[in-house]
């Protein structure tokens, strides 16, 4: 199972507009943080079981009955679209900085960025993403895979163990530090760690195969430093 994260974004920005210069068109689609009624409360939460059963179009359309400011739907908006591969979840999740949700948006402009494989933009949108709600497993884990996707091994290690202890039944993040654990050829610690998260041997082939993929990605970029020398 690959972690698919996808990506995208650019700068926060803040403040008022200055003389003869108009504001960037994502601006004036920054997300209300006012509370929905109790029905549109309803709705907002059959749009989120729907989005978890995968009819995502489903679950698109029930959103588009609620506030189209409101922040809540346009978080839930921004991850259909990523999902969708649509380019509509990058001012979505721009919308949402500065705000009520600000760290859910830079955490869904990470995902975008990591999505294209620009692992540097990603790593300052998941770092911004961190500081704003440190105790947030699932940016953890999503910074933890691009770190590791930079080789930067330590960093990914500390955040997948960080992602596990926030919550323990977090099997992504356990798988991404089965694959880390592989990638270093600590095969001892993998294997404990398979059977105390109950990982399938599905996941486990899984893992294998992505920390091959980085053994590879490493090689190439050690013979290419190489060739330059």
């Amino acid at each position: 199972m690959k972690l698919v994260i996808v990506v995208c974004g650019l700068l926060m920005l803040g403040g008022c507009a200055t003389g003869g210069q108009s504001n960037p068109p994502w601006l004036a689609m920054s997300g209300s943080c006012a509370k929905l009624s109790s029905e549109q409360e309803l709705s907002l939460n059959l749009a989120d079981d729907m989005a978890k059963e995968g009819k995502l179009h489903a679950s698109l359309a029930n959103l588009q009955n609620l506030p189209e400011r409101s922040a809540q739907v346009q978080l839930r908006k921004a991850r259909i679209y990523r999902q969708l591969g649509r380019s509509e979840a990058e001012p979505l999740y721009r919308g949402l900085l500065g705000g009520c949700l600000a760290a859910e948006g830079e955490h869904g402009l990470g995902q975008l960025a990591a999505g294209r494989g620009d692992n540097a933009l990603a790593t300052t949108y998941l770092e911004r993403a961190s500081r704003l709600a440190p105790t947030d497993a699932k940016i953890r884990n999503d910074m933890g895979v691009v770190y590791l996707n930079q080789r930067r091994v330590d960093e990914a290690r500390f955040e997948f163990l960080t992602a596990l202890e926030l919550k323990q039944d977090d099997s992504l993040a356990a798988l991404n530090l089965v694959t880390l654990l592989i990638y270093q050829d600590q095969w001892k610690q993998a294997a404990e760690l398979v059977t105390r998260a109950g990982l399938t041997p599905e996941q486990v082939s899984d893992a294998q195969s992505r920390a091959q993929e980085l053994k590879t990605q490493a090689k190439t970029a050690s013979n290419q430093v190489a060739a330059i020398k």
